[in-house]
């Protein structure tokens, strides 16, 4: 059977009750729910259970790990094939904080494949919109040790010792694996992360869920996740300018730059990668083989790496571009 030509993907996203979530994924950025309390909205997902289907399209229906699976090195590029398989390895989410998430850290590759068959969880954090005074927590406010973090957390004083970081629009934060973190209530913030589901509750603001009971903790797994180390580098401070990309974040899970245009202009894809592109604000067509694709502010679109260029064209967007 001959195998369709690859093109740009929008897939259907995958919307999650949180205990902890609003309305602004709704009144914000569009999302369809009869739901209360969506916390989280994933755009694109190879999570078993949670696997992200095309929208509209030749491709129409057809699940990521499928194409992945069908596709290979054409559709993530020959060394993310090599390295990951047929697994996709990154995980967009956009997410509405309501009120503040547990205080929480994610275990690295090594503990998280031996405990959990799974990747570890490095994240980055771009914030779309934020209360007036709405804060994160990154990091301890103070040199921290096992023996000392152990002390707070059984007297139930962790938050005292928490680092507390005032947000605004267009802030950007990498949350390496092993950092104790949470979103605080107020804000709502694009998320790239590795697929993986895997978070360790540490602290929950003495809350109760919908049966009246608290939510369950990890505190021993955690502990011999967190890394009391880590550099105070998670702030990540970017240039703005028009029509070229920026870098925000590089590591080796993935890159992040920020893109603002405000013309038509030619995209070529110089990595050996699918490309993502998350519409943070504005709208605009993407035009590729005499097709066209319309994205506006809270959609994701994802670029096959066979796919090598392609054309923007708009007034005015902000685009976070994404790749491995």
């Amino acid at each position: 059977m001959t195998q369709l030509t690859l093109e740009p993907l929008m897939f259907l996203p995958i919307l999650k009750s949180r205990i902890w979530g609003g309305d602004k994924l709704e009144k914000l950025l569009n999302k369809n729910t009869k739901e209360d309390h969506i916390g989280e909205s994933w755009e694109i997902s190879d999570v078993e259970g949670d696997v992200s289907i095309v929208t509209d399209g030749p491709f129409h229906g057809m699940r990521l790990s499928d194409l992945v699976e069908q596709y290979k090195d054409e559709f993530l590029g020959g060394h993310n094939f090599e390295r990951f398989g047929s697994k996709f390895p990154l995980l967009i989410k956009f997410i509405d904080a309501k009120t503040d998430l547990s205080i929480q850290l994610h275990p690295n590759d090594e503990l998280a494949l031996s405990r959990h068959n799974s990747f570890g969880k490095n994240e980055m954090w771009y914030i779309m919109q934020a209360d007036e005074q709405a804060k994160i927590i990154v990091d301890f406010n103070q040199p921290m040790n096992a023996a000392v973090y152990q002390q707070h957390l059984e007297d139930g004083t962790l938050p005292s010792v928490m680092n507390y970081e005032q947000v605004s629009p267009g802030d950007a934060f990498m949350i390496d694996v092993g950092r104790v973190h949470a979103i605080g209530g107020g804000v709502m913030l694009a998320e790239i992360q590795q697929t993986s589901d895997v978070t360790y509750r540490l602290y929950d603001w003495n809350r109760l869920d919908d049966s009246g009971r608290p939510r369950e903790l990890h505190t021993d797994l955690a502990l011999e996740a967190i890394n009391f180390e880590l550099p105070k580098n998670f702030r990540r401070g970017y240039n703005k300018s028009f029509n070229a990309s920026t870098p925000i974040v590089e590591c080796p899970y993935f890159s992040c730059n920020y893109l603002e245009i405000n013309e038509k202009i030619e995209i070529i894809n110089k990595f050996d990668s699918f490309l993502i592109y998350i519409c943070i604000e504005g709208d605009l067509t993407v035009n590729f083989n005499n097709n066209k694709w319309n994205l506006v502010q809270g959609q994701t679109l994802l670029i096959p790496a066979a796919v090598a260029g392609f054309e923007f064209e708009t007034s005015y967007a902000k685009l976070l571009e994404v790749y491995v």
